[in-house]
């Protein structure tokens, strides 16, 4: 599974203590001007655990978050990726699909990537955490943020608990890919058992399904949701397919569409790296280099600077970052 793979992109070496990193933290922000680059070369090299041991260990001392601290001292893009990279993953998901649910634009495709890349567990405690910190649930939100179509596929998504074993009935494959085709060929994109089986099978399952659709029609089931390429719901379940069954290539396009667009789009970079930088980051970067004919670092290096860059390749795994 995705994030149980948690792929080595992270080159973590022999970190002092975690006392001695809260304490060089503090160090950091302290004097006439924030010492960036220690805060780079602390947070970006440290594992997930690390990173919440170090955050107990500087409210403990200092009496702050150092969440908190890191806010007060830095600013911009670099300010969004140190905060959310150092935020736990689940607490993460939370407060960008929170803040997905407020935004005017792309807030029905954050949801959908939390709901669809991380495990059934994992977005499980994602609506738990969600719970505890905005008082509320996420399928609450969601509904009162979204309508139409959109509601009718983003709530079942964040609601799912998908099996996540690989038994796979070929049977109900064939039956669910006939549903699918004829739901299709009717243009009924919004039909409830096209949503149904797109957000209650387990990802093997729905990868039998596609795979019979294909053999069986002769085409991917995301050319013929093709018909109307400007129709925003039908560019979300084509995402939606897309996330659940190759998420390294819905991501490397997210990529190339935030650094290659006339001007970068930070928001949409800085997710993707701080959420997927200890879990598949190695096959996204596979993904971009053969797309795009350029590694991701060199592409990331081209279109961002300063310290916002730096802390972004150290993510990614490039070694003199």
């Amino acid at each position: 599974m995705q994030q149980r793979e948690a792929m080595a992109t992270l080159k973590v070496p022999e970190s002092p203590s975690p006392g001695e990193d809260a304490e060089q933290l503090r160090k950091a922000f302290q004097g006439w001007g924030t010492n960036e680059g220690l805060i780079i070369s602390i947070l970006a090299h440290r594992n997930v655990a690390q990173r919440k041991i170090i955050r107990q260990i500087y409210a403990e001392t200092y009496g702050e978050d150092l969440l908190k601290a890191l806010d007060k001292e830095l600013s911009n893009d670099f300010e969004r990726i140190v905060l959310l990279w150092t935020l736990d993953p689940t607490e993460r998901d939370a407060f960008l699909a929170n803040e997905a649910t407020k935004r005017l634009t792309s807030n029905n495709w954050v949801l959908m990537e939390i709901a669809c890349t991380r495990s059934s567990l994992g977005l499980f405690t994602v609506r738990q955490a969600y719970h505890a910190r905005f008082k509320k649930s996420l399928e609450e939100d969601v509904a009162y943020h979204t309508s139409g179509d959109f509601r009718k596929l983003l709530v079942p998504l964040v609601s799912s608990f998908r099996y996540e074993g690989d038994e796979v009935n070929m049977i109900l494959a064939k039956s669910e890919a006939k549903i699918l085709h004829e739901k299709i060929s009717e243009k009924a994109y919004n039909d409830e058992e096209l949503i149904r089986i797109l957000t209650t099978r387990s990802k093997a399952q729905l990868n039998a399904t596609l795979n019979r659709y294909n053999n069986e029609f002769g085409n991917s089931i995301n050319k013929d949701l093709k018909s109307d390429p400007d129709d925003e719901y039908l560019k979300l379940v084509r995402a939606t397919i897309k996330c659940l069954t190759c998420p390294e290539k819905y991501f490397e396009k997210l990529l190339r569409l935030a650094i290659n667009n006339l001007g970068t789009d930070e928001w949409a970079l800085t997710r993707v790296v701080a959420t997927r930088a200890e879990v598949d980051m190695r096959r996204i970067k596979e993904e971009y280099h053969r797309r795009n004919s350029v590694p991701l670092d060199q592409a990331i290096a081209k279109d961002t600077s300063g310290e916002y860059e730096k802390m972004l390749l150290a993510l990614i795994g490039r070694g003199d970052a």
